[in-house]
């Protein structure tokens, strides 16, 4: 009940809020503070236990699952049956069954229970099944075959984990809204409790209802407490994400109808994806990675960000950079490379997704560097460092896949920490323009300190956190080319774009070098800056989980691979071998 427990405290938490007078602005603050709090208990005990083998596994729970359902049929020769069917769900699927024996199921009532059977024998016989532990698993709509299915592994429980730390913090530094404190305290714990079932969710279904569930109170955080074009900001995110969830919705309807399926079980589907036409495969790869594509966001779908980020208040970028970019490479994760393998792999796809990550990273960084305002260039930043995820997943390595995973986790570090280095500053200075800054440096010395922690993990510095990872995806795209010659059936990246993402390195170095100069060094510029005070208690705390971590995943990377490498060798194993 763990995953449960994280999901729907912060829900229960809005919910008392409700309850409480607008007026008792610091009774809300605290109640949204505890809840973030006491929602973050059960994901540390999820963390804790994964690291020591603990939690049921996701075959076993499957199995035991699958036993109850046959056993609620009553015809004992009828049960028989269904066991029979279901010693091999991959012969006996929907499909193959024949009308007598669909007859008979159906006149004794059991069809429904030897489905769901069938789609639980399938789901546990993957590779990936294997390494998802804590499942909670009940039925939800039975009309539509709609579960209550959630579970973890090595890709997904780092991220719930920086999700709720994102979101202890987030609240507390949102302790400076004056305005709607209620509203705004209520939609980031609706937000909260929709991150967390992203990562959670192994029913597509259900996988949805929460993908949409972050998407309002991401639009309403944006357009009433965001800047002056907040409006603007706010309808193109919708926009643009509607548009992806839309296309994701038909993926979704086409994964359930195929071939009498009928099963939302994203498990299921991964374990019949390898019987799945390769024209078939081709679409639903394409309708997910471009549902995916736009959260990430990939060019040329990335104009939605710069403008939310620019416009949104400090904390909701934060999560915005922390962990909402990250739901789309979860997605490429989780769904498109599992449910259309064959795809995944092709030459075609490889050096598309290869190219697509080669233009986020180096145009992002160009654009990055053409940037006057703080924030937008922290905003291009992200852009570019996704395109590092792109790179090592195209790779189809070992090295690459880990680098991949690693990225999404070190830039939510180290993108949420940028931005509350410019939020910080904004406040104190009341514009973002990096040409008016200077001599911050010395006026604000522990700002500072805490200023360069960020933005040299962001540059990819020996001993900080965003440079293990960087290093993984080039050392695995690296390896694909020749990694893959000969029988292998997975086609590698060329060299040559490996080469060409280089530069990006340079260019990334060149921008944020050239801020910190512009910002924290020279002399001030303007008298008014000398009234600055430096960090206060509440924003120091605040910066110090992140720079921790920042320095400790540099330092102590084992600690995250860990977690990943089992369910990304799961994942690489299912992707990279023909079924």
């Amino acid at each position: 009940m763990l995953l449960t427990l994280s999901i729907f405290i912060p829900v229960i938490g809005a919910a008392l809020l409700l309850l409480l007078p607008s007026s008792q602005k610091s009774l809300l603050r605290g109640v949204a503070l505890a809840t973030t709090i006491a929602a973050f208990v059960p994901i540390c005990m999820l963390a804790l236990g994964y690291g020591k083998g603990e939690g049921e596994k996701a075959e076993v729970k499957l199995a035991a699952v699958a036993s109850a359902r046959v056993a609620t049929i009553t015809d004992v020769a009828l049960r028989s049956e269904v066991q029979q069917l279901l010693v091999d769900p991959f012969k006996n699927q929907p499909m193959n069954l024949t009308a007598a024996v669909k007859d008979r199921l159906v006149k004794g009532n059991a069809y429904k229970a030897w489905h769901e059977a069938w789609e639980l024998g399938v789901a546990r016989s993957t590779v990936i099944a294997k390494e998802i532990r804590y499942v909670e698993y009940g039925n939800w709509i039975t009309a539509f075959n709609v579960n209550y299915f959630l579970g973890v592994d090595g890709i997904s429980l780092p991220l719930l984990v920086l999700a709720g730390l994102l979101s202890i913090l987030c609240i507390w530094y949102s302790f400076n809204i004056e305005e709607g404190v209620k509203a705004y305290m209520i939609l980031f714990l609706l937000l909260e409790a929709g991150l967390l079932g992203v990562f959670c969710a192994l029913d597509f279904f259900l996988f949805y209802v929460f993908w949409e569930v972050v998407l309002l109170p991401m639009y309403f955080l944006i357009g009433f407490w965001g800047g002056p074009r907040r409006l603007y900001a706010a309808i193109k995110f919708f926009i643009y994400t509607l548009a992806g969830s839309v296309i994701m919705l038909v993926a979704l309807l086409a994964l359930y109808f195929k071939d009498g399926y009928d099963t939302f079980n994203v498990l299921t589907l991964m374990g019949m994806a390898p019987t799945f036409a390769s024209n078939f495969q081709t679409w639903i790869f394409i309708a997910l990675f471009a549902g995916f594509a736009i959260k990430v966001p990939i060019v040329p779908f990335h104009t939605w960000l710069p403008d939310a980020h620019v416009e949104a208040p400090t904390a909701i970028s934060m999560m915005l950079a922390g962990i909402l970019l990250k739901m789309g490479g979860y997605g490429f994760f989780r769904f498109s490379y599992p449910l259309a393998p064959d795809a995944a792999r092709s030459e075609t796809f490889v050096k598309f997704i290869a190219i697509l990550g080669l233009i986020n990273l180096v145009y992002g960084a160009l654009c990055a560097m053409a940037q006057t305002d703080f924030k937008k260039l922290v905003a291009y930043s992200s852009v570019s460092h996704m395109g590092y995820v792109l790179l090592g997943m195209a790779a189809m390595t070992s090295a690459g896949f880990q680098g991949a995973a690693m990225q999404m986790l070190n830039h939510g570090v180290s993108s949420a920490m940028m931005f509350l280095i410019v939020g910080i500053v904004y406040e104190r200075a009341h514009h973002r323009d990096l040409n008016r800054f200077g001599g911050m440096g010395l006026q604000m010395p522990y700002y500072t300190g805490f200023a360069v922690i960020g933005f040299f993990a962001s540059l990819g510095l020996p001993g900080l956190n965003g440079f293990i990872s960087e290093f993984f995806v080039f050392q695995g795209a690296f390896q694909s080319e020749g990694f893959w010659a000969g029988s292998s059936v997975v086609y590698g990246m060329p060299r040559w774009i490996v080469y060409a993402a280089l530069p990006g390195i340079v260019l990334t170095a060149a921008y944020i070098l050239w801020t910190i100069q512009r910002v924290f060094l020279g002399k001030v510029t303007d008298h008014h800056y000398l009234e600055f005070k430096d960090l206060s208690k509440r924003e120091t705390l605040i910066l110090l989980p992140f720079a921790f971590l920042c320095v400790y995943l540099g330092v102590q990377p084992g600690v995250l691979l860990n977690y990943m490498d089992g369910s990304l060798k799961a994942l690489q194993t299912f992707v990279t071998t023909k079924g």
